[in-house]
């Protein structure tokens, strides 16, 4: 099979996009499909090579790292060729399907989706729709809370303004302030008291004017991945300093991860079927990932994640195996649910 994926792109996940790419492709290419790398951004200079002699030519493909921090895209911004580099159409055009390895932004919020859509171009993971409803935190919680679903209580700031000036007498600190679109915990802060408050609020308004600032669950964190419909085992993530943030979340050696999680078998199988129906609620596809905080009280969905990582230390690959599901069995599984949603 002819397989182009697709990563890098411009949001502040870019790193984390080509770490996943390099892994889905060098582990493709070794399952013996025809595997393009390609960077959404940076496109390919194809010279005198077709796109379909592309795929037969097995250009090696480099080993990516993550840096500490979010990487600098604004070259990627005004520029007249827009989004995608050059010739990355045409050589998606020529993939039996384009493995969707972009992360944040476009890539994840039914943009690219949208796009490839319209060329009938076939593609992994969900459609825009579930796109759209996931990667919006503030459409994806009003949902929850419509479907008896249990998400930590929010208000929502645009450009500065809250929809509840009285939001500190029923959410109080300590509370999360994020931005309203972003995966990776790019621009979020735990802020304990008023004097943090505003710092957290700039530094989530420099990625977008819709902010979060949601109740802080204290208390353990779990994931759960979903593969064709169905939950795989939880996983707990025990960060080592502070909270999963960016750093914690790709640098190897900050996060201990416990597989299946040590969890009561009733609540672990509640957290599942809860996976399973945010998965439904929100249209997704294929398969995603849904995060969870749990207190003494019970669990709460904090989002769902459509286009989970691949790279060496990620949660749903680490899921998978806990299932019998080994890396390249679990990409299998991937294009072959996308297939069959996208006939």
């Amino acid at each position: 099979m002819k397989i182009c994926v697709l990563c890098g792109g411009r949001s502040n996940e870019r790193d984390v996009s080509l770490s996943t790419g390099t892994m889905v492709a060098k582990a493709l290419r070794a399952s013996g499909h025809k595997v393009v790398f390609l960077d959404a951004c940076e496109g390919f200079e194809l010279n005198k090579m077709s796109p379909s002699e592309l795929y037969d030519a097995e250009i090696p493909i480099a080993e990516r790292k993550i840096s500490e921090a979010a990487p600098d895209v604004s070259k990627y911004f005004g520029r007249k060729e827009g989004f995608f580099g050059k010739n990355v159409l045409d050589i998606c055009r020529e993939a039996d399907i384009v493995f969707n390895a972009l992360h944040g932004d476009e890539g994840e919020n039914g943009m690219v989706q949208a796009v490839l859509d319209l060329l009938g171009i076939r593609y992994t993971g969900s459609g825009m729709q579930g796109c759209i409803l996931a990667m919006n935190k503030h459409l994806s919680k009003q949902l929850f809370i419509a479907n008896g679903i249990p998400t930590p209580p929010a208000v929502y700031l645009t450009n500065g303004i809250s929809d509840d000036p009285d939001w500190r007498r029923h959410i109080g600190f300590p509370c999360v302030v994020k931005p309203g679109s972003l995966g990776s915990s790019v621009g979020v802060s735990i802020v304990y008291n008023d004097a943090e408050l505003d710092a957290a609020l700039r530094e989530a308004s420099r990625f977008e004017s819709l902010v979060i600032i949601e109740k802080y669950i204290r208390g353990r964190e779990f994931s759960v991945g979903i593969v064709g419909g169905k939950a795989l085992p939880a996983i707990e993530i025990i960060p080592k300093h502070g909270f999963y943030d960016y750093k914690n979340k790709y640098q190897a050696g900050c996060t201990e991860e416990i597989c299946p999680a040590e969890l009561d078998e009733a609540v672990a199988q509640r957290m599942g079927e809860t996976a399973v129906k945010v998965f439904k609620v929100l249209d997704l596809g294929a398969y995603a990932r849904v995060d969870f905080m749990m207190d003494e009280s019970g669990f709460y969905v904090l989002e769902a994640n459509t286009l989970p990582g691949m790279t060496p230390i990620s949660l749903l690959p680490q899921e998978a195996k806990a299932a019998g599901i080994s890396f390249n069995n679990l990409l299998e599984t991937i294009i072959e649910e996308s297939l069959s949603l996208k006939k």
